[in-house]
């Protein structure tokens, strides 16, 4: 079969075919299968992992590809040959990000893949906000785009809550149970078309952090952590092998930079390409008209999570003024600009602990990770940084002991400067955090 005569995924197999979702970010993904559902979708969030899943993608792909394609795509592979699913009644689903990178690239090596493995009359959706795959059956109108956009902040927050939480929690496991109570909840809401407004999600988010911040919690020094990297191996536990668990294993606090940020950056692009290198009136309005729409939520979430004594991530303007001499806000391969200031901000919020998640053969991404450390220590000495590969031949036995080499590093670091900690059980709403206030006392400054 040539590959222009792909089969399409018609309207008419909305009501027919199951559509199976690659499981990039747990938490975010999962509501975002609702809103699919909702929508009349048939779905299901793959979450079979495992070495075979690899070695589909090694067997269809070939090995000097993206790493996080070849896992999608041995992914699909292990499901579809699971016995599960009826293959003339499925469907798949990949995102393309319509840019530079191979990502856009994912779905032809994927019909590829699916004609080799024998499965040639499964489809693919295109989920893209570029006008790519018009044929895809799969219209992005303007009510589902505000409704991803709501669902990824409500996934963005419960991720945040629990990080926070669950290491000083006095009761093991409160923080996970709060965190799948309010899943299912806000799945429930959107299944019934509710919870998704503007006003809703604002409604909701001070009920979230605040049943959040009701949890008792022993807060005791620890080795505070920040993840980055490229997007799909900076999430997805089968791309960097349960990182973010085993951070959790090691005692530590991990900070995984919300999902929306790459929304944010994404939408934001598009209008600094026209203001570099020229670009239409309507792409640059476009991109100013969903970064306004998207701050009215995040407005509301950051000033929620400092109200309940959380750590808040800054505003995405404030964000972009992180990079100022240091990199260029034409770099946009690679996660490109926000990666480096993802790590910058994780240093000055005290996650000075970085683990700097990227695929091996993502070139991009190293110059924007791996090639910023030296300028980012250089401004902030106490940055403690370790990039970590992820590839088939990587193994996670190297990758855990070099993690254990940088936590090492700053649990001496904390000993150094620790203080006799206030070890009271947290019935109440916690004391804000030294960067909360820190921020609320500029605000109150300026407003004076």
């Amino acid at each position: 079969m040539e590959l222009q005569n792909y089969p399409k995924f018609t309207p008419e197999m909305k009501k027919t075919h199951k559509i199976l979702i690659p499981n990039m970010a747990p938490v975010q993904f999962r509501i975002l299968a609702a809103v699919m559902e909702q929508a009349g979708y048939t779905c299901e969030l793959l979450e079979n992992c495992g070495s075979q899943v690899c070695e589909l993608g090694l067997k269809y792909v070939h090995n000097d590809t993206c790493y996080p394609a070849l896992l999608v795509i041995g992914q699909f592979l292990d499901a579809l040959g699971s016995g599960k699913y009826d293959l003339d009644h499925t469907a798949l689903i990949i995102t393309q990000t319509g840019g530079g990178c191979r990502a856009s690239n994912y779905i032809h090596l994927l019909r590829k893949a699916l004609v080799k493995a024998g499965y040639p009359q499964v489809p693919v959706v295109s989920l893209n906000f570029s006008g790519l795959e018009r044929d895809s059956g799969f219209p992005m109108t303007v009510p589902l785009l505000r409704k991803l956009l709501a669902v990824i902040y409500y996934g963005d927050l419960l991720a945040a809550l629990r990080a926070q939480t669950e290491p000083y929690e006095v009761e093991r496991g409160a923080a996970a149970a709060c965190q799948e109570r309010w899943l299912d909840t806000v799945c429930g809401w959107i299944h019934a078309d509710r919870g998704w407004s503007n006003g809703e999600v604002k409604a909701a988010m001070p009920r979230i952090a605040g049943e959040f911040a009701a949890i008792p919690v022993r807060r005791v020094p620890k080795v505070k952590v920040g993840v980055v990297g490229e997007i799909y191996v900076k999430y997805s536990p089968l791309g960097n092998n349960g990182l973010e668990q085993f951070l959790r294993s090691q005692d530590c606090e991990v900070n995984l930079p919300g999902l929306m940020g790459f929304v944010q950056y994404c939408a934001y692009n598009p209008a600094e390409t026209a203001r570099l290198y020229g670009g239409s009136f309507l792409e640059k309005h476009m991109s100013d008209w969903i970064l306004k729409y998207i701050e009215g939520m995040e407005t509301v979430m950051i000033r929620v999570l400092e109200d309940n004594g959380y750590h808040a991530p800054l505003p995405f303007r404030e964000l972009i003024k992180l990079t100022d001499g240091v990199i260029g806000m034409g770099d946009k391969m690679g996660e490109g600009w926000l990666l480096t200031a993802e790590m910058i901000e994780l240093v000055r919020a005290g996650y000075e602990n970085i683990v700097c998640a990227q695929p091996f053969g993502c070139l991009p991404n190293h110059i924007c990770g791996k090639g910023m450390i030296n300028k980012i220590r250089e401004l902030y000495p106490q940055a403690n940084i370790t990039p970590i590969d992820y590839d088939p031949s990587a193994t996670q036995v190297n990758q855990e002991n070099r993690i254990k080499l940088m936590l090492a590093v700053g649990r001496e670091r904390l000993a150094e400067r620790q203080v006799v900690p206030h070890t009271g059980e947290r019935t109440e709403r916690s004391t804000p955090r030294p960067a909360s206030v820190e921020r609320r006392k500029k605000t109150a400054h300026a407003a004076v």
